[in-house]
């Protein structure tokens, strides 16, 4: 059994509080699915700009020299935003497929979770009201956001599950 929720935010007033509201909602389908979370939330987003949202099983060692290697490899610049397992690289657009082909070769631990223009997606094993904490769900904002509640009956519980 899993459990799923969704807001769309149509007044830009509230959109600072998509996560504190999408968490919230998280937190009450609990039951429905209490080994595992995830969250998919749409914020803002700048033309000619991309998100990659990265997952490691070993964060403070991968994402400690993770932006400067790409940058490397690359030659441009890159933001990485690091939160718990999970980090954002921002990005110029041209240049994902770029990253994708550096993350594989010099890290091959780190998992690509998503690529868009403006969302990022946090998923990890434990009760969804602790992954909505792990990743600071509450203060993230935007304008829609998806989560997800899961409780497995056939196979492990792992982050990628989740």
């Amino acid at each position: 059994m899993c459990g799923i929720v969704g807001l769309f935010i149509k007044d830009k007033a509230l959109e600072p509080r998509l996560g504190e509201l999408t968490a919230g909602m998280l937190a009450t389908m609990c039951e429905r699915g209490p080994d595992s979370a995830g969250s998919a939330v749409y914020g803002a987003s700048k033309a000619g700009e991309a998100k990659i949202t990265l997952q490691s099983p070993e964060p403070d060692e991968d994402f400690k020299t993770l932006a400067k290697v790409i940058e490397g490899e690359i030659g441009g610049k890159v933001k990485l935003d690091v939160k718990s397992t999970h980090a954002v690289l921002l990005c110029k657009d041209d240049q994902i497929d770029a990253i994708r082909k550096a993350i594989r070769e010099k890290f091959p631990r780190v998992r690509i979770m998503g690529v868009g223009e403006s969302i990022e997606i946090y998923k990890e094993v434990g009760y969804p009201t602790e992954v909505a904490k792990q990743f600071d769900l509450v203060h993230m904002k935007g304008t829609h956001a998806i989560g997800h509640t899961r409780m497995a009956t056939e196979s492990a519980v792992t982050t990628l599950g989740a």
